[in-house]
C-alpha cells in the first residue's frame, strides 16, 4: 500500500481523536502529510475536516446522553447568545472539546451544530493549509 494513503490514514485518526476528550494532535498529522504530498491537499482537507467534526459529533451525542442540568450562568448567557453558532469555535484549545458537550447537554438543534461545528473545523485546517504550503520550501 503507498506510504500517502496509511499516512492519509494517520490523519483522519488523529483528527478524530483529537476532537473527543481523548489526545490526539491532528494539526500537526495534517502539516506534516501536507509539507511530505502537497498534492494531496484537498483529500487531506477533507478527511481531516470529516473526521475532526465525527470526533466533535460522538461529542455531541454523548452530551445529548446525560440529563440535563443547569449550565454556569456564564455558559448559559454564551448558548442562548450565540446558539449552535457557539460550536464554529469547537476547534479552540482546551474550551473547544467542551462546547459539543455542552450543545448536547443542552439538547441544541443536532443539525445546526454539526453544520457549524464543520465550518469552524474547515476553516481551522484551510488556514493551516495554506500556511503550510506557503513556507512550505517549494
Amino acid at each position: 500500500m503507498d506510504a500517502a494513503w496509511l499516512a492519509l490514514g494517520g490523519v483522519a485518526l488523529s483528527a478524530f481523536l483529537s476532537a473527543t476528550l481523548l489526545p490526539g494532535n491532528s494539526e500537526l498529522a495534517l502539516s506534516a502529510f501536507l509539507y511530505r504530498w502537497p498534492d494531496w491537499l484537498w483529500p487531506a482537507l477533507l478527511l481531516a475536516t470529516l473526521a475532526n467534526s465525527a470526533g466533535s459529533a460522538t461529542s455531541l451525542w454523548l452530551g445529548s446522553r446525560v440529563p440535563p442540568k443547569i449550565l454556569s450562568p456564564r455558559l448559559q448567557r454564551w448558548f442562548d447568545r450565540f446558539g449552535p453558532a457557539v460550536l464554529s469555535l469547537a476547534w479552540v484549545p482546551f474550551i473547544g472539546d467542551a462546547l459539543p458537550l455542552a450543545a448536547g447537554w443542552l439538547r441544541l438543534p443536532k443539525l445546526s451544530c454539526l453544520l457549524w461545528l464543520t465550518v469552524g473545523k474547515a476553516a481551522r485546517y484551510a488556514v493551516l493549509a495554506w500556511g503550510v504550503l506557503f513556507w512550505r520550501p517549494h
